[in-house]
């Protein structure tokens, strides 16, 4: 991938190319996922009965912004840049937990969503993309997820540097039932302490209001960054840096800049480009607890 600021003719030129009009899906990924359409159903449902006011509190407001905080955290920094790519290295207590905290964000487990990721990026934009985003912004959004995809053939071939840990099997299977302790907790805080909306109000803001606004936070970044914002490098894909999902995604939206340095533990490559994971890493680092970690710079040519 070239390091070379795009001209606006390439990169018309680079659109055109990956944009080429795609063959309709073949029967069998046509039809939608039970399993998984439900679940996505019913979280967003809960989602909606979560802003019913007889569930607002400020306990409820506080409780979704820790594990907004701690989820996305998750992601980004644990299974994305660490995991995924390798832009740095942890001790390997500090390691699960960041995967663990991002296996709340309930994406698949830990091996599926490296092999997925690395997939992505090995075909980016391209017609054998899960996510290509030249099917389309709501393809590229979150409908792919709700089809068989062919790439899952590939999760085991693409993720051997998981599958020899225990814990990452582990959670692979079982990472759906973490919301069970989690909710458990919350209705229990809620009703001991009267908190208007009672347990089941913050349960409802801590599991399904919560997972729906991750959910298409970390789907903006397939969609949108692949449909607007402004390109620093030529990479052979639709990547673009969208300031507004970088500032949701905390960091993830600077998706061109990723794409041409997909190693790079820093996404923010440019002054204004301001990047909350990178600043999580650089902490890590200070604390000794962040080694070997890969950086990439902006030098236009």
């Amino acid at each position: 991938m070239g390091a070379a600021t795009p001209s606006a003719l390439e990169d018309q030129r680079i659109r055109a190319a990956v944009s080429e009009r795609r063959q309709p899906l073949p029967g069998r990924q046509r039809k939608f996922k039970g399993g998984t359409t439900s679940f996505m159903l019913v979280m967003h449902v809960g989602a909606v009965f979560a802003l019913l006011p007889r569930f607002w509190s400020w306990q409820a407001v506080v409780v979704l912004a820790v594990l907004y905080w701690t989820t996305v955290l998750g992601v980004t920094l644990g299974l994305h840049r660490m995991l995924t790519h390798r832009s740095f290295s942890a001790p390997l207590w500090l390691e699960h937990l960041l995967v663990l905290m991002g296996a709340l964000a309930c994406q698949s487990g830990p091996i599926e969503w490296v092999g997925l990721h690395r997939h992505h990026h090995k075909y980016s934009d391209q017609p054998n993309d899960h996510h290509d985003a030249a099917r389309g912004l709501w393809w590229a959004h979150s409908d792919w997820m709700l089809h068989e995809i062919p790439a899952l053939q590939h999760v085991g071939r693409l993720t051997g540097d998981l599958q020899r840990d225990p814990f990452y099997r582990w959670l692979d299977r079982w990472f759906l039932l973490l919301q069970l302790p989690l909710g458990v907790a919350l209705y229990w805080y809620g009703e001991l302490a009267g908190v208007h909306g009672g347990g089941l109000g913050l349960v409802l803001w801590a599991i399904p209001l919560r997972l729906v606004i991750v959910y298409h936070v970390t789907w903006l970044v397939n969609s949108a960054t692949h449909f607007c914002g402004y390109r620093n490098f030529n990479s052979p894909d639709l990547s673009r840096n969208c300031w507004w999902v970088a500032i949701l995604s905390f960091g993830e939206g600077w998706h061109n800049n990723h794409h041409a340095f997909p190693h790079s533990a820093r996404h923010g490559l440019r002054w204004f480009e301001f990047d909350i994971t990178w600043q999580h890493i650089k902490l890590l680092r200070k604390l000794g607890w962040a080694k070997r970690v890969r950086e990439a710079s902006y030098n236009p040519s």
